[in-house]
């Protein structure tokens, strides 16, 4: 059996000096039209009390130069926008901010009639032509919408979202509970456990030299009044530092999406916990290690491939004791009875003894299965 998904493809580019100058004003002009919508929308609730209903075509007669880039970009701004507003009062989320030259420069544009396309050396995008690119994977489906982005160490990426066709995974007839750790990244109910690669303290070391230097390139620039875009070895030694940054997060990345995607492969149904990460990355004892484990990008893998592949991801609720509660008796012990630091303990009514994290873990697959059964609503995927 098959499934259409939508799937992300991300593709190095490696444009001309006239290419890069091309997306360098479309960044500039969806950054300008982002925050000027925004201000203008604040501006104006503060004087009425209601929402503007302001559109990019209505600021293209004042500022002409929002005509060099491609239309559709600033289009995908104010459904952005509207989808930050819509998130704010109906979901909770943070107020949209203000973005800053330098932070996350992309852009978005849509495929209409060819106008997004790949060959097997190049991508074609609008207003710009085919860029030289480096087609890892082959590309199959149709290509609905494109992102242009650059890092912070100068490269230049574009991600495809792609309309394709996956395949289900066969059924594997078992089921895994997750207990997410920090000794270990992950420990299964099957008794075996994965090691945490822990990518930024590996290179907390050469991270930490660097980022030495460039401060004291900084310094040396503000002692000479210069501008920090003026200076040449600052600009050298920031790139290092990105580049570092870099290595974390593509390492990472890789090691998170064959985890998850051979977790899927191997499991029918999958239960974890569903962890406040937010709330607990406020303890800045742990907040570095939670953030270098990534466990909410894991989770995310999880739910996604799940839905594509014909598997059931399960989130327990947060609040259930699955490292008090014994695996065979379920008698749950109080907090003062189980502290932390305490890594295996005897229960006192059925004397089996439990490795905690193990423990953990079955207990998060028993509660996972008893929600599926009872069809909640915590049930992810199908």
């Amino acid at each position: 059996m098959t499934k259409q998904v939508l799937n992300a493809y991300k593709v190095r580019l490696y444009p001309i000096e006239d290419q890069q100058l091309f997306f360098t004003k479309s960044f500039g002009c969806t950054r300008f039209i982002w925050n000027k919508m925004l201000n203008d929308k604040i501006e104006y609730y503060k004087e009425n009390k209601t929402e503007l209903k302001n559109t990019p075509a209505q600021y293209k007669t004042e500022f002409e130069w929002l005509k060099e880039v491609d239309s559709l970009a600033l289009d995908n701004v104010q459904q952005n926008l509207r989808s930050a507003y819509s998130k704010f009062f109906k979901q909770g989320a943070g107020f949209p901010k203000f973005k800053k030259k330098g932070q996350k420069d992309s852009y978005t544009t849509n495929n209409q009639k060819g106008t997004v396309a790949v060959t097997n050396t190049t991508v074609k995008l609008p207003r710009i032509g085919h860029i030289k690119a480096k087609i890892h994977r082959s590309i199959n489906g149709l290509i609905k919408s494109a992102t242009i982005s650059k890092t912070p160490s100068g490269k230049y990426y574009v991600s495809l979202l792609v309309e394709t066709v996956v395949s289900l995974l066969p059924k594997t007839h078992s089921n895994i509970g997750i207990d997410l750790g920090l000794t270990h990244f992950i420990v299964l109910s099957d008794g075996s456990k994965v090691a945490n690669p822990k990518f930024l303290a590996s290179l907390q070391d050469k991270l930490g030299r660097e980022q030495k230097i460039l401060a004291k390139r900084r310094l040396v620039a503000s002692n000479q009044q210069r501008k920090l875009s003026d200076s040449k070895n600052y600009q050298k030694q920031r790139l290092k530092v990105a580049k570092v940054y870099e290595k974390i997060t593509h390492t990472r990345k890789d090691f998170l999406h064959k985890l998850s995607f051979n977790i899927i492969k191997n499991h029918d149904v999958i239960a974890i916990e569903d962890l406040n990460v937010k709330g607990m990355v406020k303890n800045r004892k742990l907040a570095k290690a939670i953030s270098d484990s990534s466990w909410s990008t894991f989770t995310t893998m999880l739910a996604y491939k799940a839905e594509w592949y014909g598997k059931a991801l399960v989130k327990i609720d947060r609040w259930y004791p699955s490292s008090k509660t014994c695996s065979g008796c379920g008698h749950v012990l109080t907090k003062e009875e189980l502290p932390l630091s305490v890594r295996s303990w005897d229960c006192p009514f059925c004397l089996q003894n439990n490795d905690r994290d193990i423990n953990a873990s079955i207990n998060i697959l028993n509660e996972g299965l008893r929600c599926l059964k009872l069809k909640e609503p915590l049930v992810q995927g199908s």
